[in-house]
């Protein structure tokens, strides 16, 4: 499965089916890019436990608005829609494994 990038057509349907796992990014963060990796490696590590998805922030401005998103990059994951952990900033992989396993 590949990391879905999502947009406003397509982010509410997705987070609201099961757990999921977004991470609000940009191209000219260089945080960002060094969590992109990771994020790669966690959606085949995580698939079928939970969704990898990204939402661009430059491009989807109101979804960042929306869950005041104020620095990147955040990752926030969702269950059955609802958000229910936040972690902002780079973080070992194992941390976002705890996460979604502790969700």
């Amino acid at each position: 499965m590949a990391v879905l990038h999502l947009n406003s057509d397509s982010f509410d349907k997705t987070v609201s089916g099961g757990k999921v796992m977004v991470d609000f990014w940009a191209p000219w963060c260089m945080p960002c890019q060094s969590l992109l990796p990771v994020i790669d490696e966690l959606d085949g590590e995580l698939d079928g436990k939970a969704v990898v998805a990204k939402v661009n922030v430059d491009e989807n401005k109101p979804i960042a608005q929306k869950f005041r998103v104020m620095s990147i990059p955040t990752v926030i994951f969702f269950v059955d829609g609802v958000e229910k952990e936040r972690l902002i900033g780079v973080y070992p992989k194992e941390k976002y494994i705890e996460t979604i396993n502790n969700l």
